[in-house]
């Protein structure tokens, strides 16, 4: 998929999310405790300096070029899933399987919308500012 300039190092970002989205599913699934507060730990120490930042930096810029734009379901949902993600991050203080399992599908969801969805209305709305 072609990204505009703007958008390339968050949708590299992404790549990390999905990778960790998938080893935190497949630890909530193992049903071993050791791996899900494993999975815990490793969401406690990502979130506050990858994931975090990232929405903060898709919350500044592209979801306020999408409001302006009109995209407020867009913006709405993509704010509704980080609020979410940021309680999951914040539940995971004490691992439970299905807290994990939440966050795990969430954020692999949130992902692919971001790519499929948001990104793709971002760079259509980028390619009129520039006709």
């Amino acid at each position: 998929m072609k990204r505009h300039p703007d958008l390339l190092q968050l949708s590299r970002e992404h790549h990390g999310a999905l990778k960790l989205a998938r080893d935190a599913g497949r630890a909530a699934a193992s049903g071993d405790a050791r791996e899900i507060a494993a999975l815990a730990q490793r969401v406690a120490q990502v979130f506050p300096v990858e994931l975090d930042p990232h929405f903060c930096i898709e919350e500044q810029g592209i979801l306020l070029l999408l409001a302006q734009a009109g995209q407020h379901a867009l913006v709405a949902r993509t704010l509704a899933d980080h609020a979410e993600l940021r309680r999951l991050a914040e539940v995971l203080a004490t691992p439970d399987a299905d807290s994990l399992l939440r966050f795990a599908d969430l954020l692999g969801a949130h992902v692919r919308f971001e790519e499929r969805e948001v990104f793709e209305a971002a760079q259509a709305v980028r390619a009129l500012d520039t006709a």
